[in-house]
């Protein structure tokens, strides 16, 4: 097994995150009344209960990069969660960035951006 980093992130609701990223094509693999972990093919978060946090006022991002940031952006509009500048979830569309990758921005129930990044193509 090759080495890896997981992101630790905080829910307010470990049942409520999971249902969240259900839809986004996550499975739950783990879950105790403290620590959740999901995962989709090879992406893994793990989640620790905050149920005090402040979605408003959280600081906490991480990035996924992915083969198929398309389909990835099929499921999050699908999903339900708004194209918006404002509230939570909400998500910013796919497009070009100044540093040349494509990147998506995905804020989850709990204040958590995701940057959703397309992996380069070989």
């Amino acid at each position: 097994m090759a080495d890896t980093a997981t992101p630790n992130l905080p829910s307010r609701d470990l049942a409520a995150t999971a249902a969240f990223y259900g839809r986004l094509g996550f499975a739950e693999h783990y879950r105790s009344d403290a620590w959740m972990i999901l995962s989709r093919g090879s992406v893994t978060l793990e989640f620790f209960a905050y149920p005090d946090l402040d979605p408003f006022r959280s600081s906490f991002s991480c990035c996924l990069r992915l083969d198929d940031l398309g389909a990835m952006m099929a499921l999050v509009e699908a999903s339900g969660v708004p194209d918006a500048r404002r509230g939570i979830p909400r998500y910013h569309p796919a497009a070009p960035d100044p540093s040349g990758l494509t990147i998506a921005y995905l804020i989850d129930p709990d204040g958590t951006l995701l940057r959703l990044i397309q992996n380069e193509r070989a």
